[in-house]
């Protein structure tokens, strides 16, 4: 049974903050509660019986310069070039459990795209748009949404751009 079929339950605190934003913003699709763990890209396309580059993960950097948090949200398949991000961006430096939590608002493995404590620096995976929808975390490393690529820029004012790191030449 996958997570499209489970009943409907009492969503953890930060999953219903997600749910209320959403619902604030006309987003007519539920937040779904996995039955595991979604806190990696292919524990999350298990669960909701979708490939893993239609997961929308979320990655948090810290930007050098002024400390601001930058949110990529990348195809779950595609590892992300720094390179490309701080092209974009400006230095960026790591960026911790406490920072995530402090300028996001949700636990590493739930940072939803929406409804930050800080308003990030924001990304988004160009390659995303090659699905018809993508799920991303709701708050809550068992929360999930879907919506499309289109939504997600939407909601997020994110910039969209190639941020996927590309696969190192075949040696000849």
């Amino acid at each position: 049974m996958n997570a499209m079929n489970e009943p409907a339950a009492a969503l953890p605190s930060s999953a219903q903050r997600v749910a209320d934003l959403l619902a604030a913003m006309g987003h007519d699709k539920p937040v779904t509660m996995l039955p595991s763990t979604g806190r990696t890209s292919a524990e999350a396309a298990a669960a909701v019986g979708c490939s893993v580059a239609e997961i929308a993960k979320s990655i948090i950097f810290r930007r050098v310069s002024d400390g601001a948090p930058v949110l990529v949200i990348a195809s779950g398949a595609n590892r992300v070039d720094e390179a490309k991000v701080t092209a974009l961006t400006g230095p960026l430096g790591k960026a911790d459990a406490k920072f995530v939590r402090d300028t996001t608002g949700y636990a590493i493995g739930g940072v939803c795209p929406i409804g930050h404590v800080v308003k990030p620096v924001m990304l988004i995976d160009q390659d995303l748009f090659n699905f018809d929808s993508v799920w991303a975390a709701a708050g809550h490393p068992h929360a999930v949404f879907n919506l499309t690529a289109a939504q997600l820029e939407k909601m997020t004012g994110g910039t969209v751009a190639d941020v996927r790191l590309d696969a190192a030449p075949a040696a000849s």
